[in-house]
């Protein structure tokens, strides 16, 4: 994923929830993520809600849902990464 993507998502979220998440909080948490997390269904939604504790931000269970779906659908490159982002931004 590149930079300027990264950078952008993090303002959209920091903005949107009104939070201040760290790219250094970010990267603590995306060393713990392993090439299977995203292909354990146990693993992602415990993802889900270290990202969810970390935001500050509540995460209903149709949402993890919804996120589980997209991630198994459509893997992991930045254009579904940039997708997903879009999708929960609206909500």
């Amino acid at each position: 994923m590149d930079r300027d993507f990264s950078k952008d998502a993090l303002n959209a979220i920091n903005k949107k929830a009104g939070k201040n998440i760290t790219p250094g909080a970010v990267k603590k948490l995306a060393s713990t993520v392993k090439p299977g997390t995203m292909q354990n269904e146990a693993q992602l939604r415990q993802l889900i809600k270290q990202v969810s504790a970390m935001a500050k931000v509540p995460v209903s269970e149709a949402t993890v849902q919804e996120i589980i779906s997209a991630v198994k659908k459509g893997g992991t490159n930045s254009g579904t990464m940039e997708s997903l982002m879009k999708m929960l931004l609206k909500k």
